[in-house]
């Protein structure tokens, strides 16, 4: 088993709740261009207020007010005419999840330059975004699935209601709790690559206490309020055994599609996690790994992919 550790290129340009460390095709460098995301979503001109330097902004620990700034990223970037979420479930940070996309692009590029990629999304949740992304810069075709109906129900309703996804993205509902990737990758089937956002936390007190982190370092160490800016449901937050024994499980049911899946991949958000899942797949035979590093600021991600090929 050979194993790579992959670094992202850094990026030296000015930061206003976006940052640098993107990748370098990642379109989300720099400050927000709040006039032109606003002529695409004039929602968007209430939510805007000064920051102390005057720059004009919006209040990210305010959930309507950060649905709202993604519904207008997906319009400009990403021709997105319809983009709506059911309460309480997850509003991604757009250019995080978008770098995935640009690093898991160079993968499978690397192995078939120029391919039109067919990829399985597991876990795409109610928000899509993956799919959006990667269909809209790269022209892939997607395969997205999650265990939650509502999700499931959401994801469809945005592929369905964009003329630019229809086309390209089908969601499915995984009905089997325990599985990955069973009963959804059919004996013809061939993807370049699955990729997944696991949840990485071991429990609800654990999921609480990392918003509440995030809440005080948005409002300078204020109480959090019940509602979170962000959401998440359950599902997309906590399992048991966090994103260790989630991965774990995907590794190891990996092994009975190694033809039909180019290369295997899951964000990993701890470090610590990394060493033990290598051990698990070098134990499973894997023929390839990489580790990819990701930065968005302070926080630090990689992406953990693996092929049997």
């Amino acid at each position: 088993m050979s194993t790579t550790r992959i670094s992202q290129k850094s990026s030296s340009k000015s930061k206003n709740k976006l940052s640098g460390n993107l990748h370098h095709k990642n379109p989300h460098q720099g400050r927000y261009d709040f006039p032109k995301l606003c002529s695409k979503t004039p929602e968007l001109t209430g939510y805007l207020k000064p920051n102390p330097h005057g720059d004009q902004t919006i209040d990210f620990s305010d959930a309507k007010a950060v649905l709202c700034l993604n519904k207008a990223l997906l319009a400009q970037f990403y021709g997105i005419q319809f983009w709506d979420l059911p309460e309480g479930y997850l509003c991604p940070p757009i250019p995080g999840r978008a770098d995935y996309i640009h690093y898991l692009a160079d993968l499978i590029e690397y192995a078939k330059p120029n391919q039109k990629a067919h990829i399985f999304d597991i876990g795409t949740g109610a928000n899509l975004i993956y799919p959006i992304i990667g269909s809209q810069t790269y022209g892939w075709t997607f395969l997205g699935s999650d265990i939650d109906a509502i999700a499931v129900n959401s994801a469809t309703l945005i592929a369905e209601s964009n003329s630019n996804l229809k086309k390209k993205i089908k969601v499915v509902l995984q009905s089997n709790k325990q599985s990955f990737f069973q009963g959804l990758i059919d004996k013809d089937d061939y993807f370049e690559a699955t990729m997944c956002n696991p949840p990485f936390h071991s429990s609800a007190e654990e999921a609480k206490a990392g918003s509440d982190r995030k809440w005080r370092n948005l409002k300078g160490g204020q109480t959090k309020p019940t509602a979170l800016n962000f959401g998440g449901t359950k599902n997309e937050l906590w399992c048991e055994g966090g994103e260790r024994a989630f991965v774990k499980g995907m590794i190891q049911e990996s092994t009975q599609f190694k033809t039909q899946v180019g290369w295997f991949t899951s964000l990993i958000s701890k470090e610590e996690n990394l060493k033990p899942l290598q051990q698990v797949l070098t134990q499973v035979g894997a023929i390839k790994v990489k580790v990819i590093n990701m930065s968005q600021g302070q926080k630090i991600s990689r992406i953990l992919a693996w092929s049997f090929q």
